[in-house]
C-alpha cells in the first residue's frame, strides 16, 4: 500500500476513534487526524509485531480494525498527556 493509503486510512481511522471515544484530548480536528495517521502506523506495528497483521490492502477489514484501534490506544494516550493542561 502506498503511503497516500496509509494517510487516507488514518485520517478516516483518526475520525472513527474520535467518534468512538468523545471528550475532550486536547487539539481540534486537525490534532485528531494527525493523531489518527500516528495511531495507524501504531497499530499497524503492534498488530503486525503481536499478531502477523499490518496494514497491507487498503480494503481488507483488518487494515480497517488494525488502524483505528491504534487511533484509539493514541487518543488515549494523549487524552492522559493532555488532561490538565488549561487551553
Amino acid at each position: 500500500m502506498s503511503i497516500l493509503g496509509w494517510i487516507l486510512i488514518g485520517l478516516i481511522a483518526g475520525a472513527l476513534a474520535k467518534a468512538i471515544l468523545p471528550g475532550r484530548q486536547g487539539g481540534g480536528w486537525i490534532a485528531t487526524l494527525v493523531l489518527g495517521v500516528v495511531g495507524a502506523l501504531v497499530g499497524g506495528f503492534i498488530g503486525n509485531s503481536l499478531f502477523s497483521v499490518g496494514l497491507e490492502e487498503f480494503w481488507s477489514i483488518q487494515t480497517w480494525l488494525v488502524a483505528t484501534g491504534g487511533a484509539i490506544v493514541v487518543l488515549l494516550v494523549w487524552g492522559m498527556i493532555t488532561k490538565n493542561r488549561k487551553a
